[in-house]
């Protein structure tokens, strides 16, 4: 059956994919040195792209069958490897491409047979079969798989080795289910897991130029226009590693991490996803000032980028602390450490909040901050996170500012009503 919301995101993914060649056409001249001129107002409908998780499935019982892809424009599968050879591999090869699927669990309701096709790449297919509009994104790295970036990004040959490397797996062995990569290097120079080398700035712009020269030819060779995005830093800090200057050239969107701003590493409770910055907020200037979704925005406009290929992340998750005192409802009050739970200490899914603390813990809303959180006096456990009402804020903000849409992290922690409030906000 074809839904109402699936022909509105089939007519937004044409508008989408006729803006992007028309971008791609300025930004041809714009190579060729034509004359510099006030950057034009792009009115592309809102993405939303979702990260589905390899480990999704096993651990929280979240198959591709379970994504509502008539309320999203892009999914990014997360996560691809880099192996010690320097090129790309499966993340995991078990659910990419080995796991049998049940008749229940199948997208189309048939299930895996012993000598076909396996595993999540196989669903997505499927769904993009089901789902015409929805493009899939590879995500390459993350936070634990980024610690090769810097070696395969340091020489030209390094470079273009691992680039066809992975348009080899992704676009010809497993070709169809592919419809671009998503770079998640985290991250250039310092501030991630492992720590780069100062070289890595300069080197993560030659990077994406070769993922750009080799995504163009191959899809010259297969009729298509392959995307290319990021995932991009929100610290200033982290910003100030990344040559926003050369690097737009290259990309169709950036997708801003605009979460994280705080969590259970701060000895202080506050905001994971600030959307404003609250004058009662008792950091530092340099903190208060920085750590909101405005402020990366801006920032990133101040550095050349347009506003369309600006994505706002939002979390689908939550990050708590214990041992909060009951002052201001527990916000912006000492804790303890990170609050007790069954995923890593401080952190909750959303259905997790929705199923065992809304009922019982008292939600209070930031006026300026834009964002709830939650608080119970009897256990001093205060929880920062994202709620309908949140979401549509971020919604609205990415409309009055022309923004490139929202991206998510992660489908399989919400329930779907964060998704759906996003969805009738962006398109009502």
């Amino acid at each position: 059956m074809i839904t109402p919301q699936f022909r509105r995101l089939s007519l937004v993914l044409g508008l989408i994919s006729a803006i992007g060649l028309l971008c791609a056409c300025a930004s041809s001249e714009k190579l060729l040195g034509s004359s510099s001129s006030p950057e034009p107002t792009v009115n592309i409908p809102p993405r939303i792209i979702g990260y589905f998780t390899s480990w999704g499935v096993a651990a929280r019982g979240y198959p591709v069958a379970r994504v509502p892809a008539d309320k999203l424009t892009h999914i990014n599968y997360a996560f691809s490897a880099i192996s010690p050879l320097g090129k790309c591999a499966l993340g995991d090869p078990t659910a990419d491409t080995q796991r049998f699927y049940s008749i229940r669990d199948s997208v189309d309701k048939q299930a895996d047979i012993k000598d076909g096709p396996h595993g999540t790449f196989n669903q997505l297919l499927k769904l993009k079969q089901k789902y015409p509009h929805i493009k899939v994104l590879i995500s390459l790295g993350g936070w634990t798989g980024s610690s090769l970036f810097s070696d395969v990004a340091q020489t030209e040959e390094s470079r273009q080795k691992f680039v066809q490397s992975c348009i080899e797996l992704y676009l010809q062995k497993h070709a169809g289910v592919f419809d671009g990569v998503d770079v998640d290097w985290e991250y250039p120079v310092s501030g991630g897991a492992r720590d780069g080398k100062p070289e890595d700035k300069h080197n993560y712009t030659l990077l994406l130029e070769e993922f750009r020269k080799q995504l163009d030819a191959q899809g010259q060779a297969d009729g298509v226009q392959y995307l290319l995005t990021i995932a991009a830093p929100a610290g200033p800090q982290i910003i100030a590693n990344f040559e926003l200057d050369q690097i737009d050239q290259y990309l169709d969107w950036i997708n801003l991490m605009t979460y994280d701003f705080h969590g259970g590493w701060d000895t202080t409770t506050n905001f994971l996803s600030a959307l404003y910055k609250s004058s009662d907020d008792p950091s530092s200037p340099a903190v208060r000032d920085a750590f909101n979704v405005d402020a990366v925005v801006q920032a990133y406009r101040k550095a050349g980028i347009p506003a369309h290929k600006l994505v706002v992340g939002i979390p689908f998750y939550a990050r708590g602390w214990q041992g909060v005192p009951e002052e201001n409802n527990g916000l912006y009050q000492p804790a303890s450490g990170p609050a007790q739970s069954n995923l890593e200490p401080g952190v909750f899914t959303y259905s997790q909040l929705v199923k065992g603390y809304l009922p019982t813990y008292s939600r209070f809303m930031h006026p300026e901050a834009g964002v709830p959180w939650l608080y119970n006096p009897e256990t001093g456990v205060m929880i920062t996170y994202e709620d309908p009402e949140s979401v549509g804020l971020k919604a609205e903000y990415v409309k009055e500012n022309s923004l490139g849409g929202v991206m998510l992290w992660e489908l399989s922690q919400d329930g779907g009503e964060l998704l759906n409030a996003l969805y009738n906000s962006l398109y009502p």
